[in-house]
């Protein structure tokens, strides 16, 4: 018996770990290259299979190792399998995201121990492919890979237009390749590592690796092919690698979706797998449900295969029971963010901010201050949001060289201003944000930066016993700023639950839904309507009321499918409460509407054990929804049908 470990290192050399969440809007750890030690060497794919003393390969030292089992296999028959495998993992195969060294390194680990290499290696691809950055990326990562045709243009799409992916890129690309480039740091402690990016695709080439994924996965769907001397199953072969990324496992969504491999007949034990398993004829389909096979095709039948797909799925992970509730109301609810797009006159807000600036004791911080309000920050926002600006195409955006200043002016005067004072400053961002590039500019920090001093600052005003007219406007124009950032959804993630806000955005929106003003109180009503609607778009982007997959996710709606927008229930939980205890004491219509429209949101395929669902009971919302209907002032149509559609969906 001999150890079997894997070595596991980081492609991007930190990079990931640095700028994941600026680009993909989650966090990456790293992007992880493994390979197999055993025998005394160390084994890995890139330029075909390479063999090294431990630690000693180019990629330096590991940053994890991880003992997998022992393996009765000799040397002898391992180094026979290894020969046989330098015909199959070759060079020009190699892709960084469709077969890899993690694809190399689970089919090993199957053939020395029966078992896989961890999941936060091999499942995890569809998550970085599923963000807006990885949708973007994944053209050009592809065009890295794919040997030309003779004429054919070779220019390659570039990469986002970020510097920082530019660097990410290519170092990964070096790594993964075996160039030669910056050695790993030494070793450091075990990685929580939950993010990776691997291959949604799982070769299986020994029935030990094949029977390891069926044990390992409720759901999968193999594909038993003859590359070589089947025309059909080079037909199909494209479909069935894009439903593996559309419905592939992933850890964002709970380990929901399916795993999908495929057994090439020509390559290793193939074959003999095949035979093992009944294939007379290729390609054959088969499908299985914890363990045990409950389906197969044979032919290149395109549409019965997505039908098997969504069936065995929908047996594995049945829909939410509001799937099957009539609630056309509910459903008809448009999810885009409820926004503040008036332009009010600027040179006006300027003055008067202006003569705010001139009251406050001299300094000469304040001062520079108002000069870039003057000579920056308001001819930018009249060129982008002045009436006759939508003329012009395309329309300006900002950029660091003008959001750097502003931001170090808005800190001067928050510091040197009383809150009452700084409500025009606040409605200059509360437009910025609706430009991409500005909201952009501020998920980078969305807790130190400009939006989350205005939301702590209103928290606090809140927090005062007694407010006056100008605090009032103060918190009015900050909830209609912090409803904005929801136009961008990473930004919106950012205060929600990146960490860095301090509690403040909930901290202002809670209190903000009793407030004694009107307008307050629809402005807050508007923010938890957007966070709630967040919430939903991040289940709707999981499939989480269609067997817990999403059929055909966008790049943009699995961007919003954040794995702590939809897991994270501590801050959903404090904001269906202050949504319940706003209801019952609302008489507004229109606010009664938006919280009602919230509430929807929140309930709707929320997880039937978790803390949600025991929270309504115990706040007794059915009651309190199904009270509204005998409110006088609740008369609307569309509202009533509202209220009593969500009272249903009360547990």
């Amino acid at each position: 018996m001999a150890p079997v470990q894997l070595y596991v290192y980081d492609l991007s050399n930190g990079l990931a770990k640095q700028l994941s969440a600026q680009l993909t809007g989650r966090q990456i750890d790293g992007i992880w290259h493994t390979s197999i030690v055993v025998f005394g060497k160390e084994v890995y794919y890139g330029q075909g299979i390479s063999t090294s003393l431990p630690g000693r390969s180019h990629h330096g030292q590991p940053l994890q190792i991880i003992d997998l089992g022992e393996t009765a296999i000799d040397q002898e028959t391992w180094e026979e399998y290894l020969q046989e495998m330098q015909e199959h993992w070759t060079a020009e195969k190699y892709h960084l995201l469709d077969f890899n060294c993690n694809s190399f390194t689970n089919d090993a680990a199957g053939f020395l121990t029966g078992g896989s290499i961890p999941s936060f290696v091999k499942d995890l691809p569809t998550d970085f492919l599923a963000t807006p950055f990885g949708a973007a990326l994944r053209p050009t990562i592809d065009n890295m890979y794919r040997r030309p045709t003779p004429g054919e243009a070779t220019a390659t799409p570039p990469p986002p237009n970020q510097p920082v992916a530019a660097s990410l890129l290519q170092a990964v690309a070096a790594q993964a390749q075996g160039q030669p480039s910056t050695p790993n740091p030494p070793p450091a402690a075990p990685l929580a590592a939950t993010q990776s990016l691997a291959s949604p695709l799982h070769p299986s080439t020994n029935s030990a690796s094949f029977r390891t994924l069926i044990r390992t996965h409720r759901a999968v769907v193999a594909f038993f092919t003859d590359f070589q001397g089947c025309p059909p199953c080079r037909m199909i072969a494209p479909v069935f690698e894009q439903l593996a990324a559309e419905k592939g496992v992933r850890v964002a969504t709970g380990g929901r979706g399916a795993a999908f491999t495929k057994i090439d007949l020509r390559i290793g034990a193939g074959g003999t797998l095949a035979t093992e398993w009944g294939v007379r004829a290729t390609p054959t389909f088969m499908f299985f449900l914890d363990g045990t096979k409950i389906a197969e095709i044979k032919g290149a039948d395109v549409s019965e295969l997505k039908t098997q797909i969504d069936l065995l799925l929908f047996q594995a992970y049945p829909p939410h029971p509001h799937a099957s509730l009539s609630t056309p109301t509910v459903k008809a609810l448009s999810l885009e963010p409820i926004l503040f797009t008036q332009v009010p006159p600027l040179e006006t807000v300027l003055a008067k901010f202006v003569a705010f600036i001139d009251a406050a004791p001299h300094s000469t911080t304040t001062t520079q201050a108002k000069e870039v309000l003057r000579t920056q920050v308001v001819p930018y926002l009249k060129a982008r949001f002045a009436p006759d600006a939508a003329k012009s195409t395309p329309l300006p955006s900002a950029t660091p060289v003008l959001l750097t200043p502003w931001a170090a002016a808005t800190t001067a005067l928050v510091s040197a201003l009383s809150t009452e004072a700084l409500f025009p400053l606040v409605d200059m961002w509360r437009l910025a944000v609706l430009d991409p590039a500005a909201a952009a500019w501020l998920a980078a920090a969305p807790g130190a930066g400009p939006v989350g001093v205005f939301s702590r600052t209103a928290r606090d005003a809140l927090a005062q016993p007694t407010q006056d007219k100008g605090t009032r406007n103060y918190v009015l124009t900050a909830l209609r700023l912090l409803a904005n950032a929801f136009k961008t959804p990473v930004l919106a993630r950012g205060l929600l639950c990146g960490g860095d806000s301090d509690g403040a955005v909930l901290g202002t929106l809670i209190p903000a839904l009793l407030h004694a003003d009107a307008a307050v109180r629809t402005a807050a009503a508007s923010l938890a309507f957007n966070a709630a609607a967040a919430v939903q778009r991040a289940r709707t982007a999981a499939g989480a009321g269609l067997g817990g997959v999403n059929a055909t996710a966008s790049s943009g709606a699995a961007g919003d499918a954040d794995a702590a927008m939809c897991a994270d229930e501590e801050w959903q939980v404090e904001l269906l409460s202050a949504i319940v205890e706003a209801t019952e004491r609302e008489e507004g219509e229109e606010v009664v509407h938006r919280l009602v429209a919230a509430l929807a949101c929140l309930l709707r395929f929320m997880p039937t054990d978790g803390q949600l669902h025991g929270l309504l009971e115990v706040l007794g919302a059915r009651g309190v929804v199904q009270g509204k209907l005998q409110a006088k002032s609740i008369q609307k149509k569309e509202v009533r049908r509202l209220v009593e559609e969500v009272g249903s969906m009360c547990p």
